[in-house]
């Protein structure tokens, strides 16, 4: 099964989370990838703990803010070759490709070679994906499309990122 969280309310990443969570909870092993991401979020600093969770980023420190680098797209596309390789090894019952809808929006990765790699995962593999901007090729093969719509935030009132809450 595919599943896509997209929209740009605030909840995509923690969706998915706890889908990990529920699932290793269940006996299931999971692995996250995070494209465009490479600090040392909170999340992560229990996921690293739990048995049954790996946990890997390839991103920069900084989020892509205007025009994504040659070094931006040379990580998704490494990226993308782990996505591959975890997904012809058949060893977890979960992936979730964190923030791979930027990676489309940013022209980092193409939807055609994504959905290419998904067409060989097992249909036992539940495969999540993330980030705002899921182009129409991407909603058209996933099987559950979750849209998280902003309606209020905070932020417009000031208020910047916390720790334990946004990062």
């Amino acid at each position: 099964m595919i599943q896509v969280y997209t929209g740009n309310g605030k909840g995509k990443t923690t969706a998915s989370l706890g889908l990990a969570l529920r699932a290793v909870g269940a006996g299931l092993k999971v692995y996250i990838v995070q494209f465009c991401k490479k600090r040392n979020y909170s999340e992560l600093k229990i996921l690293r703990k739990i048995k049954g969770i790996k946990v890997e980023q390839f991103g920069r420190t900084c989020f892509i803010k205007r025009k994504a680098s040659k070094i931006d797209k040379e990580l998704a596309k490494k990226g993308l070759e782990k996505v591959k390789k975890v997904i012809q090894e058949k060893k977890y019952a979960m992936i979730i490709l964190d923030e791979i809808n930027i990676c489309f929006y940013y022209n980092l990765l193409r939807a055609e070679e994504v959905i290419e790699i998904l067409k060989n995962a097992s249909k036992d593999t539940e495969i999540i994906l993330t980030g705002r901007y899921a182009p129409k090729e991407i909603i058209k093969i996933a099987d559950l499309v979750s849209e998280i719509k902003e309606i209020k935030h905070y932020f417009k009132k000031g208020i910047i990122a916390r720790k334990g809450i946004e990062f």
